[in-house]
């Protein structure tokens, strides 16, 4: 049998999946959807090897639709075209049984592309299932968007994993034939990186190399597994590992591990734009106000990959990562709508003071929205003191100043104005 472990032991039910039980579970939203036998056009969000393509197929068995799969990787307007003429024909025309289109690492398919699923999706030809590891707000045109529900799938844990692996012990049709003792997980999980693929693809390759009886253990995984550090995987774990150590590298303020990172996902051939848009959002969470043009620097070089490419799109990479790597270093505002938002879910929807509110009708008005309110333009230094808080939280510290030249203004600006309020 040549079939790969992980195709063997596949889930074949919703029942059978270990994991996304938000999702799968019995108020799951899955769930619901199938047993309504209504099945909206689906984005699937999350890493790779969690089950994206397997959900799809449970939920066209589950459903009793029509299946037809295609990779971005691969494939073509002509090849999505093919499948929508298939698909109007197969009999689900205008009806709760039109057939469902999967498209793995939808992401990968260019504006034009996505256009030709458009109509389809519209008329109900089909149903997109769409997977990818990229967030779809970015790399799925609108439109489409628009006609889709996003679900997210979380990543194993690693009792998930565990569960994994025992059920190809017991389950499957040539290992659980084998005299094999599972004593140690840990190297199998740390190389697997929580991809359930490649997790079962090392354990498959161990046991194959192995006479009986077979103990695993960890020192004999990373004897067996040869790991190759040069080789850069776009779709798996090292797309995430190396991300990580490009991203602390900055945030740590280290411009040579910056550019030695770029420079491994440039020569793997990483999107341009994923590298571009996590510096993006490194400029505001690490940075901050200790220096905003760090924010405008990392956008102005957003703008600029996303045009020119590789790979002249490298020196301006290059420049970006120096640049914020050398810059003075706050997630000051990080924390504070951290903080803000923590309070909102503990404290529910706190009316809004009278003072602060609009008041845009004579009604309003005569019910004292906007009255005591002090326009602060009108006052010494555009200043007044002024509650903008609700009651119940009044006086509650959100932003707390990073420790650098910037935000110690700051600090010395809020203490002049709000004195004692806020304990700054």
């Amino acid at each position: 049998m040549n079939e790969p472990l992980a195709e063997r032991i596949r889930p074949k039910s919703l029942d059978e999946l270990i994991s996304q039980q938000h999702l799968v579970g019995k108020k799951g939203a899955l769930t619901q959807h199938i047993k309504q036998g209504i099945i909206p056009s689906l984005i699937f969000w999350g890493p790779p090897g969690i089950g994206k393509t397997t959900l799809a197929n449970i939920i066209a068995e589950e459903s009793g639709r029509p299946f037809y799969s295609l990779s971005a990787i691969n494939s073509g307007v002509k090849d999505v075209r093919d499948v929508i003429t298939k698909a109007k024909q197969s009999g689900g025309l205008f009806t709760s049984k039109n057939p469902i289109l999967f498209i793995d690492e939808i992401h990968r398919f260019s504006k034009s592309q996505q256009d030709s699923l458009l109509g389809a999706v519209e008329k109900g030809w089909i149903t997109l299932i769409g997977a990818t590891t990229e967030n779809p707000s970015f790399e799925v045109i609108p439109a489409l968007l628009s006609r889709c529900q996003v679900y997210i799938l979380n990543a194993f844990k690693k009792e998930d994993l565990i569960d994994l692996l025992q059920r190809a012990l017991e389950k499957d049709v040539i290992i659980s034939k084998k005299d094999i003792t599972l004593k140690e997980t840990d190297a199998l999980l740390q190389l697997s990186g929580g991809d359930a693929r490649k997790l079962l693809n090392i354990f498959e390759l161990i046991v194959n190399s192995e006479t009986e009886p077979i103990v695993i253990t960890n020192d004999m995984v990373l004897q067996k597994v040869q790991k190759n550090t040069v080789r850069y995987d776009k779709t798996g774990d090292q797309h995430y590992d190396i991300i990580s150590a490009f991203i602390k590298s900055i945030r740590g303020s280290d411009p040579n591990g910056a550019v030695y990172w770029l420079a491994r996902m440039i020569e793997g051939g990483e999107d341009v734009k994923f590298i571009a848009r996590r510096m993006l959002i490194l400029a505001s969470e690490d940075i901050g106000n200790a220096n905003p043009t760090a924010l405008i620097m990392a956008n102005n070089t957003f703008q600029a990959v996303s045009v020119i490419g590789f790979p002249e799109s490298r020196i301006i990479l290059s420049q970006c990562a120096i640049y914020l790597a050398n810059s003075a270093k706050s997630n000051a505002s990080y924390k504070a709508i951290g903080d803000a938002q923590q309070k909102v879910r503990e404290t529910g929807d706190l009316s809004v003071p009278l003072h602060l509110r609009n008041a845009p009708t004579k009604l309003m008005k005569e019910l004292d929205y906007g009255k005591d309110y002090k326009y602060a333009h009108s006052h010494k230094g555009n200043f007044i003191e002024l509650e903008f808080l609700p009651d119940e939280i009044s006086g509650t510290k959100f932003y707390e100043p990073g420790n650098n030249a910037r935000e110690n203004n700051f600090r010395e600006s809020l203490k002049k104005r709000w004195k004692d309020k806020y304990n700054y």
